[in-house]
């Protein structure tokens, strides 16, 4: 096993998760890196304003039919079972971590320390494991980055496993396909394989937080975005995916909070996140001028085309998908509120 980076990775926490004798650790690379490593090995390009531009696979959306959530006793009395939370068998889950692990076993990978909610009285830790770098920087884009001082003392709360070359036997493994997202609560990990569509590693966290806080912290989780004006007033607006969250709360006139999670505690709502992860399908300057000049170096865009010779997007094409999107991080913001913090809110949309 050798470790190729600057950085020191915490290679007995990883041999005792059941990760050995990989080829190569990569831990917690700048994007400038990533980004080359994705162009090196030929799963990228680059656009004309320096974003990395990733395909990826079969899957350009989430599979919830293919989610599922152990049922042990931890989970048996406090989910709600039904077709959107799918229990599966304890079983399969230390079944899947062992052949996914055993999967990474003769590859690269690429490991992040990483934190989930800005408010400091509920963050948690998080160690993600990918199998690809452009993956990795999704999440360097997503969820709030340590302080390289801290990282020696870094403890993950929370582990996500995710290998998009990994596939499930559905016959033995207790998934309906090959491709399978599967949370247990009582191991505290998230196992992604068989798709490379990096919203299931978002939704993932996303959906462990909608548990842990509720029920824990008394924290209210919310599918919304948020922002604050000059006096303090705090705004949040509900919606799903693709209804316009992002580009309300991208109001060059208030201070972004966030864009897509959020927690709304006694005192304070606060984002989950550390990025925004925006739709791109007809995205204009002129329209969304925020979200269109923060596609530059670092940000990873997603099932884009480009126009015919040369490497600028297309944003009108849905050659792929309707559902292009752009992942970065609140600093590519210009009025993003630091921390991401805001008061009780005074306006819901």
């Amino acid at each position: 096993m050798s470790v190729s980076t600057m950085l020191e990775a915490p290679i007995r926490a990883l041999g005792e998760l059941g990760l050995l004798n990989t080829q190569n650790i990569y831990y917690q690379l700048t994007p400038a890196q990533l980004t080359d490593q994705a162009l090196t090995r030929g799963e990228a390009a680059v656009n004309n304003t320096g974003a990395l531009v990733i395909k990826t696979g079969k899957f350009t959306g989430r599979s919830p039919k293919d989610k599922f959530t152990v049922k042990d006793e931890l989970t048996t009395d406090t989910v709600d079972w039904n077709e959107f939370n799918i229990a599966i068998d304890e079983k399969y889950f230390f079944q899947l971590k062992e052949k996914m692990l055993q999967y990474l076993a003769d590859k690269e990978v690429w490991v992040r320390d990483c934190f989930a909610c800005a408010d400091e009285k509920f963050k948690l830790s998080l160690r993600v494991i990918n199998e690809q770098p452009a993956h990795n920087l999704f999440c360097y884009n997503m969820f709030m980055r340590p302080a390289e001082k801290d990282l020696d003392t870094f403890l993950p709360s929370w582990h996500v496993i995710q290998a998009p070359g990994f596939k499930a036997d559905p016959a033995v493994d207790g998934t309906r396909s090959e491709n399978f997202a599967i949370i247990s609560f009582k191991n505290k990990t998230i196992l992604i394989g068989g798709s490379g569509y990096t919203g299931e590693i978002k939704k993932g966290i996303f959906t462990m937080l909608n548990f842990v806080l509720p029920v824990r912290a008394n924290v209210l989780s919310m599918h919304c975005s948020a922002n604050v004006g000059r006096d303090g007033d705090t705004a949040i607006f509900f919606g799903l995916s693709g209804t316009g969250k992002t580009t309300l709360s991208a109001d060059p006139n208030r201070m972004l909070i966030g864009d897509d999670e959020h927690g709304w505690a006694d005192e304070t709502v606060f984002n989950f996140e550390g990025g925004c992860y925006a739709k791109t399908i007809d995205l204009s300057e002129e329209k969304e001028p925020e979200i269109f000049h923060a596609i530059k170096q670092g940000a990873l865009v997603e099932n884009t085309t480009f126009l015919p010779g040369t490497n600028i997007i297309d944003f009108t094409s849905k050659a792929i998908t309707e559902n292009t999107r752009v992942s970065y991080p609140l600093h590519f913001i210009s009025n993003a509120l630091k921390p991401s913090i805001g008061k009780t809110p005074k306006n819901i949309f």
